[in-house]
């Protein structure tokens, strides 16, 4: 099995400062994510990412973002082997220093 890449919460906060475009996933539930969101994330729970496949491009890097890394680690792992590129937000949410909203 092919080793994830990973993107600290601290590197994505600053590329979002910079400006740059990122497609970011947010696999939490939806009561983790009423708590807060990074604005730009498209909230899509774990268990709903396989029917939400024929929505995600595969010529688009995709940043997996869960509470603390590891459900974000579990998708990532699934959502490579169907041929996505992918990069998993280590520490996840916990860590995130940056601006949120909650999801309304």
């Amino acid at each position: 099995m092919e080793a994830i890449k990973q993107i600290t919460p601290e590197e994505v906060r600053k590329l979002l400062e910079e400006g740059e475009t990122l497609n970011l996933i947010d696999v939490r539930e939806d009561e983790e994510v009423s708590q807060g969101k990074i604005p730009e994330a498209v909230h899509i729970p774990m268990g709903e990412i396989p029917e939400h496949l024929n929505k995600l491009d595969k010529n688009q890097e995709y940043i997996i973002i869960c509470r603390s890394g590891r459900r974000s680690e579990n998708v990532s792992h699934f959502l490579q082997d169907q041929g996505y590129k992918v990069r998993n937000m280590v520490g996840g949410m916990l860590e995130y220093k940056g601006e949120t909203k909650p999801k309304l």
